[in-house]
């Protein structure tokens, strides 16, 4: 049975989703604000957990239809097939928001559409009480204007929970988020990684996993699982599936540094944890310390972006050693995600581009610093 999924994902991040879905072999998109929309089976609701790296939450979209009133959207919502995708002990909470629609109290929403959902299992099923004991089936209601979109989240925890990252330093940067950066970044792993700026380790263990091409979702589990009507064996495929397609963590070639000694230590623990800790090199030191692991590298780092207080001179201080370290390693490019709005100044120029991202509500800039690509390889004879 073919059905339309959903995935969300932060404003300026929708076309990685949808590379990603494309590499994939999803096809039909439609790319929408905050969202990538497409149709697949069964199947496919479990590979799109199980590998999207940048993408929040997979759903799957129930129905949409247009409503300017309360009635409206109690008889719209009871008109969708519920007993298709909800057991009679199925829990459903539901969750809303509403962007610019006359319909603007979302805990009313909320009730509404609980109560029409009921309204649809008594008449399907022939009772009156439903006990709610089951899997979770987690509703989402979204308002926006006059058009209701109601999905059911197939992911359950955030797709960033990827099970690997345990203790968390200070503005700790999102699994999600890291990936995008690296994909943005178009490294690949035949050439050297790192991180000088490491914090936690979050950006180099994300490229370790993107260089093995190992699922993200490799160690978790989804709400999907859990559902009456999911195969019993189709996770288990897919993540067999994903086993057989890993590449050798020998050939990955990702270093991680930071100043701070319990910086490297949680990296080193995370490392282990995501089961990619051969492949990652995490030293003690500081930025301007950082030697170049061979030529045509990438680096990509979130830096501290003197948010807090007290914070300026520091910030200003590993700006400026960032561009020092971009100028002593002429074939390296540089990839840096900021709020600070002196950056290129202080790094000494301007990006070949940047692009607007949002790190948590903060609003930021990716600078790209594009240095040569490695020569080709000659072919042989």
């Amino acid at each position: 049975m073919p059905y339309t999924l959903m995935a969300t994902a932060p404003l300026g991040l929708e076309a990685v989703v949808g590379r990603e879905l494309e590499s994939l072999g999803f096809g039909g998109l439609t790319v929408e604000n905050g969202r990538v929309l497409y149709r697949t089976d069964a199947a496919g609701i479990c590979r799109s957990n199980l590998w999207l790296r940048t993408a929040d939450r997979v759903m799957l979209v129930v129905g949409q239809f247009t409503a300017t009133t309360f009635d409206e959207l109690f008889e719209g919502t009871k008109a969708l097939p519920w007993a298709e995708l909800l057991p009679k002990d199925a829990r459903f909470p539901v969750e809303g928001r509403s962007v610019k629609s006359q319909l603007s109290s979302v805990p009313a929403c909320q009730s509404i559409v609980k109560r029409a959902i009921v309204a649809s299992l008594e008449e399907s099923y022939g009772q009156r009480w439903f006990e709610e004991s089951g899997a979770a089936y987690a509703i989402e209601v979204s308002l926006q204007k006059d058009t209701v979109t109601i999905a059911l989240d197939t992911s359950g925890q955030g797709l960033h929970k990827r099970g690997y990252r345990t203790l968390t330093g200070p503005a700790p940067l999102k699994e999600t988020l890291a990936a995008a950066l690296i994909l943005l970044s178009r490294w690949a792993p035949h050439r050297p990684f790192a991180d000088p700026l490491c914090g936690t380790g979050t950006i180099a263990i994300e490229a370790a996993l993107i260089g093995a091409n190992i699922a993200p979702g490799h160690a978790r589990t989804f709400a999907c699982e859990s559902f009456a009507w999911m195969p019993a064996d189709a996770m288990a495929a897919a993540k067999q599936e994903a086993v057989e397609l890993r590449r050798p963590l020998t050939d990955i070639h990702v270093y991680a540094s930071d100043i701070d000694t319990e910086a490297t230590r949680l990296t080193a623990r995370h490392a282990e944890l995501a089961g990619v800790a051969e492949a990652v090199r995490i030293t003690r030191a500081s930025l301007a310390q950082f030697s170049a692991p061979g030529e045509y590298g990438c680096i990509v780092t979130n830096p501290p972006y003197g948010e807090r207080m007290g914070d300026e001179k520091e910030v200003r201080s590993l700006y400026k050693d960032l561009g020092r370290v971009a100028g002593n390693n002429p074939t390296w490019s540089v990839f840096t995600i900021t709020s600070h709005p002196a950056f290129e100044r202080l790094f000494g120029r301007r990006a070949d581009k940047n692009r607007k991202l949002y790190n948590g509500r903060i609003e930021c800039h990716f600078y790209q610093y594009l240095g040569p690509l490695p020569p080709r390889r000659q072919a042989e004879g």
